[in-house]
């Protein structure tokens, strides 16, 4: 199970919310150049960016920032946030970004999503946000009239591959993943799972490890110490 290392981008500086809540926000690290890169000095092959501003707006205000975080680290890097249309993921993909996360957009702009699963394949993964079942958008702020589930199930046949899938009622309230979700999943849809939200312990990745997933992202648990990448990675075997 691969490890993606996150930071979460808000006005130049690397940050967490909890639970995807913008009032609460706390800055971790002003330079994330330099934080990528002494991820990728701690053994990180993975990187996990999300633009938050762009998730709220649809704007690119961090993309001159993650180029140069794909062009100056040896990083898998993958960004979300914002990118609602073609122009913006050209933008992304052009920038060095290894893969493009569709989040709102895949909801409100089938068309888009399918246009981008042509275009460029297995560079895209689905972000599925999860509310009380639901899916949430515009950077969890609103909820779409559709169950998570069943738009999941709308991926495989649009050819999708990656979902990255967040409990919001877990993420950055270090409380364990909820693992009974992707257990559920795993079984019932043949999608690539990434754990989103909730890392909090190395017995964490190793149950969601044990449930085949492919990956798992460590968010504030790194941030506050709770679980390093060089531990993470030995524990996984990785």
């Amino acid at each position: 199970m691969k490890l993606f290392p996150a930071i979460d981008l808000h006005g130049g500086n690397a940050v967490r919310l909890f639970k995807g809540d913008y009032n609460q926000l706390t800055v971790y690290h002003r330079d994330p150049l330099a934080l990528a890169t002494q991820m990728e000095q701690e053994g990180a092959k993975y990187l996990h960016t999300v633009d938050l501003e762009g998730a709220k707006d649809g704007t690119t205000p961090h993309l001159a920032l993650v180029k140069s975080i794909a062009e100056k680290t040896s990083l898998f890097v993958e960004i979300g946030g914002g990118i609602r249309d073609m122009k913006t993921a050209e933008a992304y993909i052009n920038a060095g970004v290894d893969r493009i996360i569709l989040g709102t957009a895949a909801v409100k702009d089938p068309v888009f999503l399918k246009e981008a699963l042509a275009s460029f394949g297995d560079k895209v993964a689905v972000g599925v946000d999860i509310k009380d079942g639901l899916v949430a958008i515009h950077g969890w702020q609103e909820t779409a009239a559709i169950s998570a589930f069943d738009f999941m199930e709308s991926l495989v046949s649009l050819g999708a591959k990656y979902v990255i899938c967040t409990d919001i009622s877990k993420d950055g309230a270090m409380q364990g993943t909820n693992r009974q979700l992707y257990r559920e999943l795993s079984a019932a849809l043949p999608l690539s799972f990434t754990a989103s939200g909730g890392v909090s312990s190395i017995d964490d990745l190793l149950a969601l490890k044990a449930l085949g997933l492919y990956a798992a992202i460590l968010g504030k648990a790194y941030y506050t110490g709770a679980v390093s990448i060089p531990a993470a990675l030995a524990a996984l075997g990785e």
